[in-house]
Order: structure tokens, then sequence, then C-alpha cells
């Protein structure tokens, strides 16, 4: 009671700020107040401890200054409030450490604070680049070490008072994925190696079945199947693809089970494979509608989402379309380099006899594995 009379006396006056750090389980900011069933458009995922500025309360989402002019959103289970923390008016950036192991290189940015940060990924020359709030650079070196492979060129810019930009060429054209989180108040960006051996047999795949357990997604227009029942079906037909490739994989699920798009996130992260193939079925409200569709989030991770489509395309479904920017929980993470696989349409009656038919299953799964070696074939 008193945290939320402490809570409106701030708010009721005028810039008022309570400072606090993001807590719990994959943390995240929002763009705006938007929502649809996919919820608000996401800014990034942060890690936990980052120092967060709540300026206005809205709903169950806090409003939060990045800087003196950019604002974004938080969910409220996200943030604790913490009055012992006394923030300072520009946090600097220190020394860089650039190294390289077997697995990744590191961009390695000493902070005063534990500030919020966003990534993006740029192509054509393929590069990542990461902005930080609050941070004005007192950066006087940036020290490469040979042991990186990937990074190609590393430098910043001080884009705004108190936006520090930094940029991260890589070797290859492909993205292959990366992580980013604090050590103490050094900021990391741990980026993985393009793989050794480009061909299907080295490389690990995760496998997710959408939706399961009390979750059952979209129903047939006519048979009134349910989608969490046939992504499951895919979903083993492609790993049976797989296996008879001799290619490691894992499976979110492997029956009927209940699991939330966290638990999903967490659980890939965990096994950390080379790349994610997401399996679902669409449905509209328009029962004319059908085809088949891929979604990224990252524009770095386009490829095989196209790759994929193209290979699907051939089995005479409808082109739904290559979709971009995907607000879709699984298609979030840099980590790795993911595809979500909107098969067909069980809204529409010819794709749902499609989806009925065993012998599709394994055609989808043959499609979707030769898109997946048409795109490692095109970074040889």
């Amino acid at each position: 009671m008193f945290f939320a009379v402490f809570l409106f006396s701030f708010f009721t006056k005028a810039q008022s700020v309570i400072i606090g750090r993001t807590t719990g389980t994959l943390p995240h900011l929002e763009y705006g107040l938007g929502a649809d069933r996919l919820g608000g458009a996401k800014m990034t995922y942060l890690d936990t401890n980052v120092l967060i500025r709540v300026v206005d309360s809205i709903e169950d989402k806090y409003k939060v200054a990045l800087t003196n002019s950019r604002h974004a959103y938080l969910p409220k289970r996200f943030f604790k409030a913490d009055n012992v923390i006394k923030p300072k008016p520009f946090y600097l950036t220190g020394s860089w450490m650039v190294r390289g192991d077997e697995q990744y290189d590191y961009v390695s940015i000493s902070l005063d604070e534990r500030l919020p940060y966003k990534s993006e990924q740029q192509i054509n020359p393929s590069r990542i680049v990461v902005d930080i709030f609050g941070a004005t650079s007192n950066t006087n070196w940036i020290t490469q070490r040979l042991t990186v492979k990937e990074v190609k060129n590393v430098w910043y810019e001080q884009i705004d008072n108190d936006v520090f930009r930094v940029n991260i060429d890589l070797s290859h054209e492909q993205h292959w994925g990366y992580s980013i989180y604090y050590e103490g108040k050094r900021l990391t960006i741990r980026i993985k190696h393009q793989p050794a051996s480009l061909k299907l047999k080295n490389l690990k795949i995760a496998i997710d079945a959408g939706h399961g357990g009390e979750n059952n997604g979209a129903t047939g227009i006519t048979s009134k199947i349910k989608e969490k029942d046939y992504t499951l079906l895919f979903a083993k037909q492609l790993e049976q693809a797989l296996r008879c490739q001799k290619v490691k994989t894992f499976m979110t699920r492997e029956k009927d089970t209940s699991l939330s798009m966290n638990e999903r996130m967490l659980m890939i992260k965990k096994e950390d494979p080379d790349f994610l193939i997401s399996i679902h079925l669409n449905s509209s409200s328009k029962d004319s509608i059908k085809g088949v569709s891929t979604y990224y989030r990252h524009i770095g991770f386009r490829p095989l989402t196209q790759f994929i489509l193209t290979e699907m395309l051939k089995l005479k479904l409808d082109n739904f379309g290559n979709i971009g920017s995907f607000n879709f929980t699984l298609n979030a993470p840099t980590d790795y380099p993911n595809c979500l696989v909107e098969v067909a349409f069980l809204s529409n009656k010819e794709d749902e006899q499609h989806i009925m038919n065993p012998k599709f299953h394994k055609e989808v799964a043959t499609q979707i594995t030769k898109g997946i070696k048409n795109w490692l074939k095109s970074m040889r």
C-alpha cells in the first residue's frame, strides 16, 4: 500500500522520476503502447539489473526515459524500484577489449553503470549496431586481439549527447547470431562464429512445434482438427528427415505439452542451436486466403526464410509471402538464425485437405530440408 501511494505521489508531480532496475525473466522494452495478439512491438530484450528511469505509469506498463529525448515502455513486472540509487547526469564509457575463442568473438566495453541498450542487424555490409542509452564517450583505446574470427572492424560514434553507438563489421555476409549481456558493468556483445563446416550433418537444429497442451491454436474449417496436433506431426517428420541426414536436432516438445513462449525461448537458448525452425499453421477470417509463408524478425536472418519459402512453393501452394520484422517471440532472439514456417491455412478448405494428408507432411519436411541445404550452399 505504501509503495502504491509512493508511486502515485511521484507520478502526480511534473517530471518526476523513479529509479530502479530490470528484474525477472527476459525483461524487454517496447516501442509504444500498441498491442495485438503478438503483444506490443518489442524494441529489445535486456539483461537484469539494468538501470531504469520511470517517468510515467500507463496501465500495465511504465514509460521509461532512455535518454533526454528518447523513451520506451517496460512491462511493470520487469521493474523493481531502488531508492538507494543516486542517478548521475551522465555516464562514461571506458576502454574496450575485442577477443575471440573457439566459438565466439567478444566485444566488451567498460561503463560507469549497467545502462539500457538496443541492437540491430545490418546487411551489405554485414554489421551489428548497438546503441547504449545514457552513455557519453570517454573511450581512449580499443584493444583488438588476433584471436578474433568473425569481427572484422569495430568503432564507435557519439550520435547524440547521451547515445553511444557501437559498430561491429562482420567477416561473413550471413549473420550467425549474437548475445548482449553485462559482466559487472562491462557490456559484452558475444558474436557467434560461422560454423567451420557448412555441411548439414555438422550442424545442430532446433525444431519447434507450435502451440500444444492448453493452447490449441487454430482449428480446421471443416474437420475441426487442432493446429497443435498437426504442427507436432510436421515437426516430427522434419526431425526424422534431418536425422536421416545425421543432423543433431532438438525438439521443444515431442508430445501434447503446454509451453509458454518464454519457456520455449529459454530452452532453445540453453541448447544453443545453429538455427531454429518453428512450425505453425495459419488461419484467416477469409476462407479464400491460402498458401505458405515464412517469417523473420531480424534482417540478417532473412536468407534462411527465403530459401525455405522457395522450396515450399514447389509443393504448388500459393505464395502468401516472406514476412519481415515479425513480432513473434521465437523470431525475437538475436542469438541464432530462426525461421517461422506457416505451412498452410487451416481456414481454407483446399489447404486443410493438404494439412490432413500424411504424404504432405513428408513432402513439407523434404522441402524445408532442401531449403536449408540450399541456404548453406549459398555461403560456400
